[in-house]
């Protein structure tokens, strides 16, 4: 099945050793593609991190953390699954996806809706796992990821969209970590905004593969709207992420324990990440694509490192 894989998959993966009947499931879910589900986990912990700031971590808080791990990988193979079951005319018309396994043939359509709701069963398990208010926030966006898919039809901006979806998790996080007060502290809603504009910027980079196909076949995104100026506009929700998560951790009384940390995320990874794209060279959009996930874990460590010591220093006799 080798010959089958998707040309932005990994060329060398756990999934390879799957039974040749499993491979396309694990296709589907992209588990051969695990930046997906950690860019999706990533603003779920940040927000547990944020909400934390102030008090330090607790030990249900490892329970929420393996919750969100289970719901992040869980949920984001359902929807790629359901994203691929929509757009498999689609998919077949664009060379980056038209090996996947509808378009390809190798998974059908009714098999594609059963895994799917074997993935939503998973999911449901991590939800049950998180406390009452963070499983009310978790539902609410349901909605909003059954319409994703139709986004790039209707709008230019697929990659807002996106946003608003994939950085969810940062409401849940906060919502997991103060449910004893049934309310969502405001620098969680910051925190959100931030992740929305980062992944409206990563998300651009990685349409930037796609930018003639989805011409041809009238798929809307950021990477065609912004046309030559993508590396002016992109900086901009760049920086703009970086400045309301600094204001979040402003809020939350962690300042320079996140501020400074940030400052040097923009200047030694963001930076030279956007420079080194060459929009005529898919695979260095998809490298820098694939960084985004060590950024967002550098800026979970910098909401991490309050709370971290407010944990830690009883220990340390502070």
């Amino acid at each position: 099945m080798n010959e089958l894989k998707p040309a932005d998959a990994l060329k060398q993966h756990w999934t390879d050793r799957l039974p040749s009947a499993w491979k396309p499931f694990a296709q589907l879910s992209r588990l051969d593609r695990p930046i997906g589900w950690q860019l999706l986990l990533l603003p779920c912990l940040m927000g547990m991190a944020v909400a934390r700031t102030g008090f330090g971590f607790y030990w249900e808080d490892a329970r929420y953390a393996l919750a969100f791990v289970l719901g992040a990988i869980a949920m984001r193979g359902a929807g790629c699954t359901y994203n691929d079951i929509l757009d498999r005319d689609i998919d077949a018309k664009v060379a980056r996806t038209r090996l996947r396994p509808l378009p390809s043939g190798s998974v059908s359509v009714k098999a594609a809706w059963i895994w799917l709701l074997a993935q939503c069963g998973a999911g449901l398990i991590a939800l049950l796992m998180l406390p009452q208010l963070a499983q009310i926030v978790s539902l609410l966006a349901v909605p909003l990821v059954a319409v994703y898919p139709l986004m790039k039809r209707i709008t230019w901006w697929p990659q807002a969209w996106l946003g608003v979806v994939f950085s969810w998790g940062a409401l849940v996080g906060g919502a997991a970590s103060t449910y004893e007060t049934g309310v969502v502290p405001q620098e969680i809603f910051a925190l959100y905004a931030g992740c929305i504009l980062w992944t409206v910027g990563y998300d651009t980079i990685y349409a930037l593969q796609d930018r003639e196909d989805d011409a041809l076949v009238g798929v809307r995104s950021t990477a065609r709207l912004f046309a030559d100026k993508w590396r002016a506009w992109t900086s901009v929700f760049y920086v703009a992420a970086l400045a309301l998560w600094a204001t979040a951790g402003a809020m939350s009384g962690a300042g320079l324990w996140v501020a400074a940390p940030l400052s040097l995320i923009g200047a030694l990874m963001i930076w030279p990440m956007l420079a080194g794209v060459d929009d005529r060279r898919s695979e260095t959009a998809l490298n820098a694509f694939k960084l985004n996930a060590v950024i967002g874990l550098t800026v979970l460590l910098a909401f991490t490192l309050d709370p971290a010591w407010r944990t830690l220093r009883p220990a340390l006799g502070g």
